[in-house]
């Protein structure tokens, strides 16, 4: 009999500690390998970075986003559900084309540590065999619904080969609703090496975005991955960054 977890991070605020990030499985550096085959030139170490992160698609306005982040000429990472990966793949397969990184949001986000270790095992394997399926490739990365963790989910993780990303500030779009709102807590949890959490299924969100993206740019920041920000080093698998 497994034993349940208990949840140890609820993270709902707007900002959080970053933790450090250990990483190590050395890459070539400032190329992070995105999940499309593509490759940031950007090197962080020598230019202010932040990662834009989209969870729960791809829903019914991430094309829209696709097509904004595509003009912008900036990469974003997707932290994409199983089911809906299943609903929408050539939505997920144009994501690994133009070069975004695609990550594991589980299957149908439920809060793990509230699982049993075979369902939640099952919830992150269905979920990358899923955009293996779509891509070719699956996810290095993974993200807990509602950031809900504890050491047993990031080992699970593990198992499966992937990283926990989490954030260093969340927007709460879902709870804004407002495309000024939303613009405003963005520009406010911006900073160097950031991870900021959104979500592509809140429309307001992907309406803001060519105007957001802009205003980044005109304040000096390289939007891109968040294996990017790592600096040519990769995650390993079980690591909780950042």
């Amino acid at each position: 009999m497994f034993s349940r977890g208990l949840v140890t991070a609820a993270m709902t605020a707007a900002l959080l500690p970053a933790f450090p990030a250990h990483a190590t499985l050395p890459a070539p550096p400032a190329r992070a390998a995105l999940h499309g085959g593509a490759a940031a030139t950007v090197d962080c170490a020598k230019v202010k970075c932040l990662a834009l992160t989209f969870d729960d698609g791809p829903g019914a306005a991430t094309g829209t986003l696709l097509t904004t982040l595509r003009k912008s000429g900036v990469k974003a990472t997707f932290f994409l559900m199983g089911k809906h990966v299943e609903e929408r793949p050539a939505l997920v397969k144009r994501m690994a084309a133009e070069g975004h990184e695609i990550g594991n949001h589980t299957w149908s986000h439920p809060s793990l540590p509230t699982l049993f270790d075979e369902e939640i095992t099952t919830e992150l394997k269905a979920t990358q065999d899923a955009v293996a399926q779509v891509t070719g490739r699956a996810p290095r990365l993974f993200r807990p619904p509602y950031g809900q963790t504890d050491d047993r989910v990031a080992a699970l993780a593990g198992d499966e080969g992937m990283a926990q990303v989490l954030w260093t500030g969340t927007t709460l779009d879902w709870k804004l609703r407002d495309e000024k709102k939303i613009r405003a807590v963005v520009l406010k949890l911006a900073r160097r090496d950031g991870v900021i959490l959104m979500h592509d299924v809140v429309p307001q969100t992907v309406r803001v975005m060519p105007a957001l993206v802009k205003e980044l740019k005109k304040r000096g920041y390289h939007l891109v991955t968040v294996s990017a920000l790592l600096q040519g080093r990769r995650l390993a698998p079980g690591e909780t960054y950042p």
